[in-house]
């Protein structure tokens, strides 16, 4: 598959072997039991290895999946107001709040409106407001209010302050363990 006449080979540890034909190069890979893989064909002439490409697959792979799990993935998670919500209902949805921005996702605040409440969209904004300053010190305005329709919504991430704490243990969790 390699097109280019001639190509430079390094051995399996990494040793210049020169520059050489691909026939002579194909044939000192079969000389090492070893495969011709093309490594870099935008390199004049280019840069073929000598290796085992099973082997070789096998550790992108298992590279790959190791990048994979070191990555944190955000979610952006939605929690849906009324302009004419409860005491008791607010109280409960900042504390799914809380929770979510804890667990390190993105919140994305929706005040819906229906039919005439849509004269009083400041009662909205007012809610979102409310619901800031509740969660003052914990979350952090990443966009604020916007009005989308018959939706006006915020979204929040949790504060730099909170993301370097370490959760705690509750003490009845420890006990349990020992």
């Amino acid at each position: 598959m390699i097109r280019a006449p001639e190509v430079r080979v390094v051995g399996e540890k990494g040793e210049q072997l020169g520059v050489m034909t691909v026939p002579q190069a194909l044939d000192l890979a079969r000389k090492t039991n070893l495969d011709l893989v093309e490594v870099a064909p935008t390199a004049v002439p280019p840069v073929c290895r000598l290796l085992d490409y099973g082997k070789f697959k096998y550790e992108q792979t298992k590279k790959e999946r190791q990048s994979r799990k070191a990555q944190k993935v955000v979610a952006l998670r939605e929690i849906r107001f009324r302009p004419k919500i409860g005491q008791h209902d607010l109280e409960f949805k900042v504390r799914n709040i809380k929770q979510l921005l804890s667990e390190g996702d993105k919140v994305k605040i929706t005040v819906m409106f229906r039919g005439r409440e849509m004269t009083h969209t400041d009662l909205g904004w007012k809610l979102l407001q409310k619901v800031v300053q509740i969660l003052e010190g914990v979350a952090v305005v990443e966009k604020h209010a916007v009005m989308e329709g018959r939706r006006m919504f915020i979204i929040l991430t949790q504060s730099p302050s909170q993301k370097s704490k370490p959760k705690e243990v509750p003490q009845d969790a420890k006990a349990k363990d020992s």
